[in-house]
């Protein structure tokens, strides 16, 4: 709510005009450093004062047009400027054209109440026009496939789901079409991120990165990938075995995340497993690190885009699968039903009977206990799944590095369990 003048001088309205400075400073500082633009520091904090002070008096007065009249005139002479002293470059300028106006604007919504998130939108702005040359770069470096995936994303998020029912359905009502259709977006989501993240950030900033990224995607991948370059290699057996080992302790990481999401009531029990798993894991990792060679070669993992369709449907059809199994052989054998599930499924993919355990324990038909226990044992499972596909693919002398933190990490979750 704007401030009342009827009693009084107005100096209550100063905190209001000082923010809208303030947001003028901002994003004409970023303005000024660009040699070419027709409006610097002191024209866009005269603009954002000149919307607080049009919409004071569009209030005062109980008409919108005086601030849209505002809005137009400094639209008006701002496209003026550019036509009345065109600049050699072929760019007319639409990018301070429009800060323009958006700076009059945030000016405007600090008179309003909103001058909180006046000041988020306007960093936000800077931001956004401060680092144009990284987004030029980030743009040019998608491929076509990368962005059909990125709107196949969008798609699946924003059309896709809000249509799908929220409703239970199947036998123990464990199968809800809109919960199922959020997990396949969360984990898409999570992989996307670390796909694009490890195409721009490629291999300079070394194997604790790439390692990283790489789990985020797929530890799967990551494992193949390094343990077809480290066998019979020996400058890269101590490389290889660091990254498969920290992608490998990213998929915990992984799991915490998703399980805060989906099921923070089973996150105090998760939490002081997985982390048992993490701390000899990272210890094993940074001792293979601080034996590569400088010169070492690195491979980015050849993985392909999570967020492609068949992909996120196949996860889909996965997680509802291993939902329905761990829930029918929970009923009928009990806790060790559920665990043959976890141990088979986690085999080849974690993140679907994480998440189907997690759904299960919402509805109230797994302990804590049984979560917990069903998620650790499906991260052994594939640390014993990933170990041997090491041991076929990339030799023993791999394999011996890669069973020392993979058994770190199960020894150190076997723990966790026992605690528990």
């Amino acid at each position: 709510m704007e401030p009342n003048f009827l009693h009084s001088n107005g100096i209550e309205a100063l905190p209001q005009f000082l923010t809208s400075l303030a947001i003028g400073l901002l994003i004409g500082l970023e303005r000024e450093r660009n040699p070419s633009a027709k409006a610097g520091l002191r024209t866009f904090a005269l603009v954002a004062v000149f919307g607080t002070l049009s919409a004071l008096l569009s209030a005062k007065l109980g008409s919108p047009w005086l601030l849209i009249a505002g809005l137009l005139a400094v639209a008006g002479m701002i496209i003026a400027a550019y036509f009345s002293n065109p600049r050699e470059e072929s760019d007319p300028g639409t990018t301070t054209v429009i800060a323009l106006v958006v700076c009059y604007m945030l000016g405007a919504m600090v008179w309003y109440g909103l001058a909180k998130l006046a000041v988020m939108l306007a960093i936000g702005v800077t931001a956004l026009l401060y680092f144009k040359p990284e987004l030029r770069g980030l743009s040019q470096k998608l491929t076509r496939r990368d962005l059909v995936a990125v709107l196949q994303f969008s798609v699946l998020t924003f059309i896709v789901l809000p249509i799908l029912p929220d409703q239970d359905f199947g036998p123990y009502g464990a199968f809800n079409p809109h919960q199922a259709w959020l997990m396949v977006v969360l984990i898409s989501g999570i992989s996307l991120a670390g796909y694009a993240a490890l195409h721009l950030a490629g291999t300079r900033y070394g194997a604790p990165l790439l390692g990283f990224l790489g789990g985020l995607v797929s530890s799967t991948a990551t494992t193949l990938i390094y343990a077809k370059h480290g066998k019979g290699n020996q400058a890269m057996l101590n490389l290889a075995a660091s990254v498969i080992v920290i992608a490998s302790m990213v998929v915990l990481l992984r799991l915490l995340v998703v399980s805060a999401a989906v099921a923070y009531g089973a996150l105090p029990g998760l939490l002081p497993v997985l982390v048992c798993g993490l701390l000899p894991g990272l210890a094993v990792a940074l001792y293979n690190w601080r034996k590569m060679s400088e010169v070492t070669e690195l491979y980015i993992p050849e993985t392909s885009n999570p967020a492609e369709l068949h992909t996120a449907v196949g996860f889909g059809m996965l997680y509802v699968a291993v939902l329905l199994g761990a829930a029918w052989m929970a009923d009928i054998a009990g806790s060790q039903g559920l665990y043959a599930v976890a141990l088979v499924s986690g085999l080849t993919d974690v993140d679907a009977i994480t998440l189907s355990s997690l759904r299960l324990f919402n509805l109230g038909q797994l302990s804590e206990q049984q979560t917990v226990t069903a998620i650790a044992l499906a991260v052994i499972a594939n640390l014993a799944f990933k170990l041997g596909m090491v041991v076929f693919i990339g030799g023993w002398a791999l394999a011996r590095q890669v069973a020392a933190g993979f058994g770190a990490i199960a020894c150190g979750i076997a723990a966790g369990l026992i605690a528990l």
